[in-house]
């Protein structure tokens, strides 16, 4: 089971008599299951580490970018999707209204929803152009659009999946995977490669 005392204190203190500490004990504190509250307290850890791991790279890209632009909001998509546009029979203005999608969606399990008229505002097409290229990725298996209904205003913006667009580009990303590591052998092969020895010649020694 995970650690749950780093849990318990974020959540309940360390006064003298919270100190005797158990796993029974912080379950009927916080009444919590013990097996939710090890899920919890593992997903706290994991999002901690997460957002430790990306401090650095967040503070390289406002270096970049500046620190404004950053706050105002960021769109992580994989190069191999970029790198390969032609190859995955992607036209710039697909790859426009992929980008524009791609900005709603913040976490894996809650998929972005923008209305089709939001993005040709963005992008500076029709509303007819943007249906009709999302119909076409919606053909090739990119996308898949999933319908949202609700009970007081009807028929709501539609749900993107990327599921398709993501297994497409996926031999393309090992592809790419390959390439780095080829390219690291290889200069691990030149940097330990032996240099032949070179020796000062005297005048008169035979060659």
């Amino acid at each position: 089971m995970h650690s749950l005392r780093p849990y318990f204190e974020r959540h309940v203190g360390t006064s003298p008599r919270e100190r005797s500490w158990s796993p029974a004990r912080a379950s009927s504190v916080l009444g919590v299951p013990l097996s939710a509250m090890a899920q919890r307290a593992y997903n706290e850890d994991a999002m901690n580490t997460t957002s430790k791991q990306q401090q650095p790279t967040i503070r390289e890209n406002e270096r970049k970018w500046t620190k404004t632009l950053m706050d105002a909001g960021y769109t992580v998509i994989p190069d191999v999707i970029l790198d390969r546009q032609q190859a995955l029979g992607l036209d710039p203005v697909d790859v426009n209204i992929l980008l524009q999608l791609l900005t709603h969606w913040w976490k894996a399990d809650n998929l972005p929803y923008p209305s089709k008229r939001s993005i040709a505002e963005r992008i500076g097409k029709t509303e007819k152009t943007v249906q009709r290229h999302i119909a076409r990725l919606e053909r090739a298996g990119f996308i898949q659009r999933v319908a949202r209904h609700s009970p007081a205003r009807g028929q709501l913006t539609n749900v993107y999946d990327f599921t398709g667009l993501i297994k497409e580009a996926t031999p393309f990303a090992k592809e790419a995977l390959l390439r780095k590591s080829d390219r690291r052998t290889e200069a691990v092969e030149r940097a330990t490669r032996k240099k032949p020895r070179l020796r000062v010649v005297k005048e008169g020694e035979n060659k």
